[in-house]
């Protein structure tokens, strides 16, 4: 799918801040990558039912300001705030968890730089629980693979090929690509104030059940 899956990885910088949201603590991870696109096509991509299941899933529901949403096997939420073609905000919901999704979108010159933030609770017993084990990466790594889909996506115009894209993290250059992003999430991790072993050791958990195949066991997330 990539020929150099260190250097593709490299291309995203990442950041982990600690914030706080209706006065209580959260965390944000947050991802940023440049595309070799104008600002209005690159919105198209993110945001048209027609071309999302073309690097990400299909998503159903209202793609509009208050609109309800549903990505196919993955979250849903409602659209908060909705600026085209510079910004979007929605809920990210599974099950009982809530959290928050912001992009955004710069035009820098001949491409568009792309900002996601993904916003979750500090102090929820499961999502402490959650960041003690695979820290920012659990999170940070699913959305590194949603930018590369994009990217590939972006330079070609086609489709990403769903059995290549869900088979990618368990080959040789899949492994390379998380390995780098995970380590990239532990930095983040580490200049947000977490402990530079325990957020090491929370990174190669997320290597572990990103690259491990189901079928052949080993740990996953939960």
């Amino acid at each position: 799918m990539i020929s150099d899956p260190r250097g593709t990885a490299g291309l995203v910088t990442r950041e982990v801040r600690n914030a706080t949201r209706d006065g209580r603590p959260t965390k944000v991870v947050v991802a940023r990558r440049s595309y070799p696109t104008d600002q209005a096509d690159l919105w198209n991509a993110i945001t048209d039912r027609e071309r999302l299941p073309r690097w990400f899933a299909p998503v159903s529901g209202e793609l509009r300001l208050g609109g309800r949403f549903q990505v196919e096997g993955n979250a849903g939420g409602v659209v908060e705030h909705c600026d085209e073609p510079e910004s979007f905000r929605i809920t990210w919901e599974m099950g009982e968890q809530v959290s928050w999704v912001a992009v955004t979108l710069t035009p820098a010159g001949d491409t568009t730089v792309l900002e996601l933030a993904h916003e979750s609770w500090a102090d929820d017993p499961a999502a402490a629980e959650f960041w003690a084990r695979y820290g920012p990466g659990a999170v940070g790594v699913g959305w590194d693979l949603a930018l590369l889909g994009l990217a590939l996506h972006v330079d070609t115009g086609a489709p990403v090929d769903p059995e290549i894209a869900t088979g990618f993290t368990f080959s040789p250059e899949g492994k390379t690509f998380v390995e780098v992003a995970a380590a990239g999430w532990a930095d983040g991790a580490i200049g947000a104030g977490d402990d530079p072993t325990a957020a090491r050791d929370a990174a190669a958990r997320t290597v572990a059940f990103y690259t491990t195949d189901p079928s052949e066991g080993g740990e996953q997330p939960s």
